[in-house]
């Protein structure tokens, strides 16, 4: 009889483990084939209908994807309602006993989403551009104040491995160009000049993103026209750039470009051999990949349940890159050509604060692990069949969190473009791998003495 059941749990959860091994973007290709593929209106019904999400452990990525494709349907003030809803389900993201608890005994996914450092911060960046979009520079200043403020709450929680993003220049930047607008020449100048000293001392390094030379320009025009003079002086030798005064424009416009998508997560598993050492410390290690994770278990259960155990195999999350299609790209203006600079490398940035946090949650991962297959070891030495139902519990439930926010771009570049009092056409000229160059019109119709903010989102 018991073996007769012992057969049933295990077809059962053989079931259970083939649903289980699912990333959390194959269970929403339906979605992610509509985005990627240009079909918002299709995403947003897809979103419509479902009736779980924003109620379940996955409700902040549901409105982090409704706030994405509403922006991209133009509904800027809908967006900026989801990406507000959004950002309070971060903010009230507290520590759920119930869900730590089965975390433990199975895996992260059971745990609603907490977003990654730098996809908290690009909740404030997405929503600064639509207020810039809705001609609101107040409330895009605001939300790009919290960014560093975010950031630097969010690296003081971290006592060891603390993430190398740590400071947004793009967003710092982007303060520079809202001040500018505004005429707040002075503020604009020192926003611009922290910008610059953000991507010398952490981007070049971190994110291989160099100063883009229209800052460079920016920081010189700023700096003269507050008759700043040293500095003026300073930065043009540091450059190598004279600054030049111009013809006042009649009006300006901001262009952000977008380019392909930023990475989305897999699973990918590591196998640590246990070496005991004395007086209770342990070390999990991987000599291939150069891991060693030494820790102290003194006389705990921990130790007691180790001691028969000489490997472990542990599942983590992994970025899978999708290197853009389009590789750069520039507007051109009646005869002029204006390239968009890089200036946020979020792929780079995704890459560098996983690895971070993977130095952070290792050890508690290992444990968790480790004491798992430990049970399953004793179990099977007591009854063969109830130790192979463990097995395959173990197997099913021992998966790595593959959630993240997959509608982010993979970089942001952008260009400063003069325009003339009413109509202008502009061209977007996109490059592509394959040297095809994808042109699309632009028309803006411009007041005196306007400074007007575009962003468009190239998908491929």
């Amino acid at each position: 009889m018991l073996r007769r059941w012992n057969g049933w749990i295990l077809y059962l959860l053989l079931i259970v483990f083939l649903v289980g091994c699912a990333t959390y973007r194959m269970k929403n290709q339906k979605l992610y084939d509509a985005i990627d593929t240009g079909q918002f209106e299709k995403a947003d019904k897809i979103l419509e209908k479902d009736t779980k999400s924003p109620t379940n452990r996955n409700r902040l990525l549901y409105y982090l994807n409704r706030g994405y494709v509403s922006w991209m349907l133009n509904d800027q003030k809908k967006s900026v309602d989801f990406f507000n809803t959004a950002e309070n389900v971060i903010d009230d993201y507290s520590v759920q006993i119930a869900s730590e608890a089965l975390a433990l005994i199975s895996n992260p996914m059971m745990k609603p989403y907490k977003a990654e450092d730098f996809e908290v911060v690009m909740v404030n960046c997405f929503k600064a551009i639509n207020y810039m979009q809705l001609d609101n520079s107040e409330d895009a200043m605001v939300e790009c104040r919290r960014i560093n403020l975010k950031l630097n709450n969010l690296n003081d929680k971290y006592k060891d491995h603390k993430n190398r993003y740590q400071r947004d220049a793009f967003a710092t930047n982007m303060m520079g160009l809202l001040y500018e607008s505004d005429k707040d020449y002075n503020n604009a100048f020192i926003a611009y000049r922290n910008a610059l000293e953000i991507y010398e001392n952490d981007y070049i390094q971190n994110f291989d993103v160099p100063v883009p030379r229209q800052l460079k320009i920016d920081l010189l025009r700023t700096a003269y026209i507050m008759g700043f003079h040293e500095e003026l002086d300073f930065y043009e030798r540091k450059f190598g750039m004279k600054h030049q005064p111009q013809p006042k424009s009649h009006a300006e416009l901001i262009f952000i470009w977008m380019n392909g998508f930023g990475p989305y997560k897999d699973e990918w598993s590591v196998n640590f051999s246990i070496i005991k050492g004395s007086g209770g410390m342990v070390t999990f290690a991987n000599d291939e990949l150069g891991f060693s994770f030494p820790f102290f278990l003194g006389s705990s259960n921990d130790e007691s349940s180790l001691s028969d155990l000489k490997f472990v195999r542990v599942a983590f999350p992994k970025y899978v890159e999708r290197p853009p299609l389009s590789l750069s790209a520039s507007l051109s203006l009646n005869s002029n050509d204006y390239p968009l600079e890089l200036a946020e490398n979020i792929n780079a940035i995704a890459f560098k604060t996983l690895h971070d946090r993977f130095l952070r949650e290792m050890g508690s991962s290992l444990l968790r692990v480790a004491t798992k297959q430990a049970v399953e070891e004793v179990t099977r030495e007591q009854n063969k069949g109830v130790g192979a139902v463990v097995s395959l519990v173990n197997a099913a439930t021992e998966k790595a969190d593959t959630r993240n926010w997959q509608t982010l771009p993979y970089g942001i570049s952008y260009a400063r473009i003069p325009l003339k009092k009413g109509d202008n056409q502009l061209f977007l000229n996109v490059r592509m791998r394959d040297g095809r160059i994808l042109k699309h019109e632009l028309p803006i119709t411009a007041n005196e003495g306007q400074t007007y903010f575009h962003a468009f989102h190239s998908l491929n």
